[in-house]
């Protein structure tokens, strides 16, 4: 078999297993069990105070830092 027909069978096998790919994919997207607008919002809050606190977090420690490196360093 030659180098072109080679290649059209792997571009023929591509597209077959990409469109499979987006097939299964959407089967696999319906079986997900999707969270209620609460959950959703639960959610959405538990992860904005995650981040606020680690942002303050993190602030202190920085603050902390660049304290007592001028201290040191005078």
């Amino acid at each position: 078999m030659g180098f072109i027909a080679r290649l059209g069978t792997g571009i023929k096998r591509g597209f077959v297993s990409t469109g499979r790919y987006f097939k299964e994919s959407w089967a696999e997207l319906k079986k997900v069990r999707w969270p209620t607008p609460k959950e959703l919002r639960n959610y959405t809050l538990i992860v904005l105070v995650t981040v606020l606190l680690m942002a303050i977090f993190f602030a202190i420690i920085d603050l902390g830092i660049s304290t007592l490196l001028e201290w040191i360093l005078g």
